[in-house]
């Protein structure tokens, strides 16, 4: 019985987990915009590409932790 307790608290999950991962689909959706984008903004690809590792990173420690 303790051992089924202490494997049910191990989770790190949190309902901000989900917005985590769609804020990571929508900077997805801006790098491939600004990538099929003829005239590219050299600064919002940067800045969105550094934030999708960021998040990218993110994601997988947050699910790791599931």
């Amino acid at each position: 019985m303790l051992l089924a307790e202490a494997a049910a608290t191990t989770s790190t999950y949190t309902s901000f987990d989900i917005y985590v991962l769609i804020f990571t689909v929508v900077i997805l959706i801006a790098v491939i915009r600004q990538l099929i984008n003829p005239r590219r903004n050299l600064f919002a690809l940067g800045f969105a590409g550094v934030s999708l590792i960021v998040f990218g990173i993110m994601d997988y420690v947050m699910i790791s932790g599931w």
